[in-house]
């Protein structure tokens, strides 16, 4: 169903969607270093790759814009918040579209084992990426690792693309977990957007949903910076409002006082995730973006 908003400003789609739409991937500096690291790791078929960020930075976006640009030489299977404990395998089973509930654990193992020699005969490598996996436990982490040194031993192998919170790269950094550190071949961190990087996303997903890139004038585009702290999760948030409120004041263009009164209204329930007003500092006009 479409947005008022989106025929009065001549969108084709909603352009600050939440989904993670790779579409509207956006390569400001962090994201094209992460995505460069994944693709250099993915190049490593024994190794795993990591990749960290806070949330709402566009872990998940990342990954499902590598995906897509997979060849037919890899399989690739994503597990989304995997549980924190016990046994993966039936989830990693799931993943690549297999039966997980039959069979003892053992028999479970050797139907994924087998799964990863039938695509090594194809010609094809099995990846699997693991996401939200800073809810692993240590134990479970050391499994990966024992399942993925297995099907090395089995010539099969099964590359490993763990993504998460920053609690993820703590763990990893647990002296228990050295063995599985030194099998890491490339990983990544995604940080919050820069101002300059705030203002080119806005007008790159005004652009990619058919709208005006200059839509959002300069000053509230940095205010949408300051409101969101550059995250960009929290940008398509405020962004969004800010172009409801817009379309019922009739305007044709979104104003820094329409950004700041969106701002407030998110900041009134206290569950935004939002910056506080920044009247007396006068971040919104000083500065260089």
């Amino acid at each position: 169903m479409r947005n008022l908003y989106e025929p009065f400003f001549g969108f084709h789609e909603k352009p600050f969607s939440l989904a993670p739409d790779p579409r509207f991937l956006f390569p400001g500096r962090s994201h094209a270093t992460a995505l460069a690291m994944l693709e250099y790791g993915l190049g490593e078929p024994a190794g795993f790759v990591v990749l960290t960020g806070g949330s709402g930075t566009g872990k998940t976006l990342l990954l499902r814009h590598l995906v897509q640009s997979l060849g037919e030489a890899v399989m690739p299977a994503m597990v989304t918040s995997p549980p924190a404990a016990g046994d993966l395998v039936p989830w990693l089973l799931l993943a690549f579209g297999l039966d997980g509930e039959a069979a003892d654990p053992v028999g479970r193992h050797q139907r994924l084992l087998d799964h990863l020699r039938r695509l090594e005969a194809q010609g094809r490598r099995a990846l699997l990426i693991v996401d939200e996996a800073q809810n692993l436990d240590e134990a479970a982490l050391q499994r990966l690792r024992l399942l993925a040194g297995a099907a090395v031993e089995a010539a099969c192998p099964l590359q490993l693309v763990l993504a998460g919170q920053p609690g993820l790269r703590r763990t990893l950094q647990r002296p228990s977990l050295e063995s599985f550190v030194q099998r890491i071949a490339a990983d990544g961190h995604l940080r919050p957007l820069e101002r300059r990087d705030t203002l080119a996303y806005i007008r790159h997903r005004l652009e990619v949903a058919g709208g005006d890139p200059d839509l959002f004038d300069r000053e509230a585009a940095l205010a949408v910076h300051h409101f969101a702290r550059g995250v960009p999760r929290l940008i398509n948030g405020l962004c969004d409002l800010a172009l409801v409120l817009t379309y019922a004041q009739d305007r044709p263009r979104v104003e820094l006082a329409t950004v700041v009164e969106a701002a407030l209204a998110r900041l009134e329930g206290g569950l935004s995730g939002l910056a506080p007003v920044p009247w007396r500092d006068g971040a919104l006009r000083s500065g260089k973006a």
